[in-house]
């Protein structure tokens, strides 16, 4: 039973992980990569504008075609009013290792660890019937395996007002 238990989450994980990747190696896009696929954008920009683009750099003032061609697509779009003007807000996401200790307070050495050794609860039902469980009955394998969980963390921010850069944010990583 255990095994199977093991097989299935493996077979989960596995899965999971695969599509993952997938979907991240199919949706990566470098500055060069829409520089090239996008010529015809890239040639309408002024040369002080291309010279940034190629560096991945933004500027205030720059257009929205621009800010694409050197960051990609955001994750997320706000919209909003800045000083009476429509804007938006697109933020940029990066994901980061969760800190140690994140979570419910189950965290490894804490209460509610053991693997499922050590544990012995006894249950009865209302058929007068018992069943005992030999374990953690709070165990969860993702919880406990030693991949910690990630974290989406916006890192870029740029706000537009009638199509240009009106403001933008590189938030330094976290320490």
């Amino acid at each position: 039973m255990i095994f199977l238990m093991k097989r299935q989450f493996l077979f989960r994980a596995l899965t999971l992980g695969l599509s993952a990747s997938a979907i991240i190696l199919t949706s990566c896009s470098t500055t060069e990569t829409r520089i090239s696929n996008h010529p015809e954008i890239y040639q309408t920009l002024s040369p002080r504008d291309q010279a940034l683009v190629s560096q991945g750099q933004i500027r205030p003032g720059m257009s929205e075609n621009a800010v694409w061609l050197a960051w990609g697509s955001p994750e997320q779009k706000a919209v909003g009013n800045m000083r009476g003007r429509a804007t938006e807000t697109w933020v940029y996401i990066t994901y980061t290792t969760a800190p140690y200790g994140y979570g419910y307070p189950y965290r490894p050495y804490g209460y509610g660890y053991g693997y499922g050794f050590g544990s012995v609860s006894v249950f009865r039902t209302h058929h007068h019937r018992s069943f005992v469980f030999f374990g953690d009955p709070f165990y969860d394998p993702f919880y406990y395996s030693y991949i910690p969980p990630s974290i989406p963390v916006p890192y870029k921010t740029v706000t537009f007002a009638n199509g240009r850069v009106m403001s933008f944010q590189i938030l330094a990583p976290y320490r």
